[in-house]
């Protein structure tokens, strides 16, 4: 599934500023953060370290909703991370699986089926057990409310500790897609009317932090699960949720040490955030997120030609993207289109041949020429003599991504395109992706344990919806009956199979064009350890370091905080 753009990535920036925000956000919210409601104090730097709470800004989200409901796209932050738990954890920093609700999984020889068996002795908040049933009345629950999972044709409980997942094919990333999955309790959802628009106000889950202790527009607590099935692990009194309308904000908010916890773009963060104080402020932003990319839609001309795609290509300045856009903290793709996760998966010689991802306008100029896109006072022509006009849309908050349009903008200009950038908000911009509305934006791409997910969402014909249909993924309506029949190889294929196939897909990828990679996207993360310790770090990559991901949650069990504060 596709992630929301605030969800998959970093979101940013607005230019209000940290104080006149509390002042809008009310008298609440501001004594919460200057420490004067009692308890623990809102950021954390107050109360003993048994009641200290962990504080986490969200700078993509004004307010906030009391909705715990995961199967919704409106589901308050922490609800998939701290309330609900998947059967697995896969960790893309280091490449390792983890059991969690399941302690082990056994693949079917045939590739048609995958066995989990359960942790015994969990039990959800309310002090219910968890067995097999909740995982079969999840998936049903799931299908019948969102989709997906196509190749799911039952889910059986064999034993109360045992859940067998059967597939139509072999499917191998079904592990993954499915281990993944959060899981909700039956004898609560079973009973729920209309599940779909429910908001779960008081979740039960089996997660470390469920209880709601204090819900506001600006901030809500989710404070211990009383049955938690690894008391052990819960050090931290709760966490605290800070909502900010932009990166701004929210980034003055961190900078100054109200808070703990960030996944936004912090620009300077040497600067701004690490040199106050050297011993205590650090960050990690490993460059094995989703890939960035400039989507241009497909199914609509002239974006439907391959030759005018690797020309526009040719003219944007990776380098200068990454360096000014993105402040440094990341580099320039090449023409396999994967991000730096799959490195082990890159074909090198596909990478060394990467001329449309390399930076030339002279180069750009003469192939849009030789694709018919010719110069007449100074502005590209199409074929049929209209004026090569095109808009990058990107959402309003998202300034580190308006930067990358407006690089691209002027970098077409050299070549006589006009491009125009609009930002209007992210609903705006994901709603015309969804409907075939935009010309181009710039995208996060699919991303998960294989290369699988990303080339499924670029370039299978099974994902391409026609316009005014809603699309999840290929926003961009691209299809090639090439890559169908290499994906679903690589998906039935053992580990030899796979590497083969992934390095197929690479060179149709880097035939075809699909997308305008641009660079891979840094997994944003950062944080003080002046009141708790324990972070992955790059020498200790035990998660990422992002608080949106099933990852976040080995990160909450394993943060202590810091004693003689």
């Amino acid at each position: 599934m596709t992630p929301s753009p605030v969800r998959g990535r970093s979101s940013a920036r607005t230019s209000a500023r940290f104080r006149p925000a509390l002042l809008a956000a009310g008298a609440a919210t501001a004594l919460l953060l200057t420490g004067c409601s009692g308890g623990a104090g809102a950021t954390g730097a107050q109360g003993s370290p048994d009641t200290r709470l962990l504080t986490i800004p969200r700078e993509d989200m004004g307010t906030f909703t009391r909705n715990f409901n995961p199967y919704s796209p409106k589901a308050a932050p922490m609800t998939r991370e701290a309330v609900y738990e998947p059967l697995m954890i896969h960790n893309p920093a280091d490449g390792k699986d983890t059991p969690w609700l399941a302690t082990s999984w056994t693949r079917a020889a045939d590739g048609r089926s995958v066995t989990f068996a359960l942790r015994e002795g969990v039990k959800w908040s309310d002090g219910v057990p968890f067995t097999a049933e909740d995982v079969v009345h999840t998936f049903a629950l799931q299908k019948k409310l969102l989709g997906g999972f196509d190749y799911l044709t039952k889910v059986t409980a064999d034993t109360p500790a045992k859940v067998t997942f059967h597939f139509s094919k072999p499917f191998s990333p079904a592990l993954y897609e499915i281990g993944g999955h959060f899981v909700t309790p039956k004898h609560i959802w079973s009973k729920i009317a209309d599940p779909a628009k429910d908001v779960n106000a008081t979740p039960v889950g089996t997660g470390p932090y469920t209880r709601v202790a204090a819900f506001q527009a600006q901030s809500f607590e989710l404070r211990k699960n009383p049955s938690y099935w690894q008391p052990a692990k819960q050090r931290i009194a709760g966490i605290r949720m800070l909502a900010f309308s932009g990166n701004d904000s929210a980034n003055l908010a961190f900078t100054n040490g109200e808070v703990d916890w960030t996944q936004s773009f912090v620009p300077e963060i040497e600067k701004s955030f690490v040199a106050k104080d050297p011993e205590h402020n650090h960050y990690w932003f490993p460059t094995t997120g989703a890939m960035i990319n400039w989507q241009l839609n497909t199914a609509r001309a002239p974006f439907d030609d391959p030759a005018l795609r690797k020309a526009l290509s040719r003219a944007v300045d990776r380098a200068k993207i990454a360096k000014v856009a993105m402040n440094g903290y990341t580099e320039p793709a090449d023409c396999t289109g994967l991000s730096n996760g799959y490195d082990a998966w890159r074909d090198a010689a596909v990478a060394a041949s990467c001329d449309w991802t390399a930076y030339d306008p002279k180069a750009a100029a003469s192939a849009l020429d030789a694709a018919g896109y010719t110069l007449d006072g100074g502005k590209r022509t199409r074929k049929d003599g209209t004026q090569l006009t095109l808009d990058i849309s990107v959402g309003s908050a998202s300034s580190d991504w308006i930067s990358v349009a407006n690089i691209i903008k002027q970098n077409l200009a050299e070549v006589g395109v006009t491009a125009t950038v609009k930002s209007p908000d992210w609903s705006a911009v994901v709603s015309s992706y969804e409907d075939g509305s935009f010309d181009s934006g710039i995208v996060w791409s699919g991303n998960g344990a294989t290369p699988y997910e990303f080339y499924r969402g670029a370039m299978a014909r099974t994902t391409v919806k026609p316009v005014g249909e809603k699309a999840t993924e290929n926003y961009h309506r691209f299809g090639d009956p090439k890559a169908d029949a290499l994906i679903d190889a690589f998906a039935a294929g053992d580990a030899a199979t796979q590497k083969a196939k992934a390095a197929e897909l690479q060179r149709l990828f880097a035939a075809d064009a699909p997308v305008v990679p641009l660079f891979p996207g840094p997994e944003w993360g950062a944080y003080t350890d002046s009141r708790f310790t324990g972070w992955p770090s790059e020498e200790n990559p035990y998660a990422t370091l992002s608080n949106r991901s099933v990852t976040t949650v080995l990160v909450l069990t394993s943060l202590q905080p810091v004693t003689g504060k």
